[in-house]
């Protein structure tokens, strides 16, 4: 897989917090690192005593990269 992974569902972790959310934005940041704009369901991040549904990671913090998953009735 590429660096684009735009729509996937990827499991990361942010501030020492685990969650699973769907790729919104992927982006080259200065310096040639991958940073990727993440949704999920709203999470508790202890060490920032506060509840986050959208946040950056970069391309170290993911852990799985399930890919597009499609929903729907066939």
């Amino acid at each position: 897989m590429g660096w684009n992974k735009d729509g996937s569902t990827v499991k990361a972790v942010y501030c020492d917090t685990r969650f699973e959310g769907v790729v919104l934005e992927s982006r080259v940041k200065y310096g040639g690192k991958v940073e990727y704009k993440v949704a999920s369901e709203p999470f508790y991040v202890a060490s920032l005593k506060s509840i986050r549904s959208v946040v950056l990671v970069d391309e170290d913090d993911i852990i799985a990269d399930f890919g597009v998953m499609e929903y729907g009735c066939e």
